[in-house]
């Protein structure tokens, strides 16, 4: 599986996918800290480097998937 072979620190690790005829579980990597969107709402808007930092952390992850030959399809805070 693709995702499974990503290996990135600011992309979530796929450990297992497990099959059953009426549903799929996912074990996924745990990611503390929250949302992006919720920290934006909650602050009232980020300083300047903060922005810039977080910015810069997309268009990393954007390049290496696009060094894969993946296209991230919905990309949002």
């Amino acid at each position: 599986m693709i995702m499974q072979s990503l290996d990135h620190g600011n992309i979530v690790k796929l450990f297992e996918v497990y099959d059953y005829k009426s549903h799929y579980v996912l074990i996924l990597e745990l990611c503390e800290g929250g949302e992006l969107f919720k920290k934006i709402v909650i602050s009232s808007g980020l300083r300047e480097e903060e922005i810039g930092s977080i910015v810069r952390q997309i268009l990393k992850v954007l390049m290496y998937l696009r060094h894969k030959n993946i296209v991230h399809r919905d990309l949002k805070p």
